[in-house]
């Protein structure tokens, strides 16, 4: 899908769906629609993700709590990284994973956001340090860096509030199934781009992407946001003491 360009992200991500599905390219969870959508390969993806020398000298990453992102979560605490994990819907803020307190034996269950709960440590904003890299899940992605998610925004919140915290731009990654690129979709302010995109098969540098959010559209967030995200109000709060 290289070459479609599609005039909305709501058409690129039904498009996306719609062809992972036909082609049998979906993985657990299905269906695929309305989520990050998890696909064959994707643990050949972290592999060849984390051979990237973008990696070398990292301690410490973001990484979604999709399914397709759990081999990256697994494969950078076999390597000693620690994992800070948002919960979803950012309800309970983040979640810290130390590589030293999971045993080698137990560290796929622990990449697990289903089962891994036990070897996860709640850390509050005050005490989430600046991290080196970020992994995000994506639903379509373009090659000059473009990327978009569910439609719900928290990809992009999230990185907003690494920087609200003060925390310096950090290059943000992704994997995806070859599916998942396509030619051009619109892109807002907002939306958070990638500088390297990883599928099965290779990794695609982004020499330009878009510029990335250099914090939080506070006046686009609704009471409702605020409310099911309490970890925003709880910046807010901080942020104008």
């Amino acid at each position: 899908m290289t070459g479609d360009h599609f005039q909305t992200k709501a058409d690129a991500r039904q498009a996306v769906w719609d062809a992972l599905a036909e082609a049998k390219a979906a993985r657990f969870p299905f269906p695929p629609h309305g989520r990050i959508p998890n696909f064959a390969g994707a643990r050949e993806a972290a592999q060849r993700l984390l051979a990237q020398p973008v990696f070398d000298g990292v301690s410490r990453i973001k990484v979604n709590p999709d399914a397709p992102q759990r081999p990256v979560r697994a494969e950078a605490l076999r390597r000693g990284i620690t994992v800070f994990v948002p919960t979803p819907r950012l309800r309970g803020g983040f979640k810290r994973l130390d590589p030293d307190r999971i045993p080698t034996d137990k560290v796929e269950q622990a990449a697990s956001i289903s089962k891994g709960e036990r070897w996860a440590e709640a850390v509050g904003l005050d005490a989430l340090p600046a991290v080196d890299l970020i992994v995000t899940g994506s639903v379509v992605v373009t090659r000059d860096g473009r990327r978009c998610g569910k439609g719900h925004g928290y990809g992009d919140l999230e990185y907003a509030l690494f920087r609200e915290l003060g925390h310096p731009p950090v290059p943000v990654l992704t994997t995806v199934h070859p599916l998942q690129v396509v030619g051009a979709f619109p892109s807002d302010p907002h939306d958070l781009p990638v500088s390297l995109i990883v599928t099965p098969e290779e990794a695609i540098a982004v020499e330009s992407p878009p510029p990335a959010p250099e914090g939080i559209d506070w006046d686009a967030l609704t009471a409702e946001d605020l409310e099911e995200m309490p970890v925003l109000e709880e910046l807010r709060r901080t942020l104008s003491r």
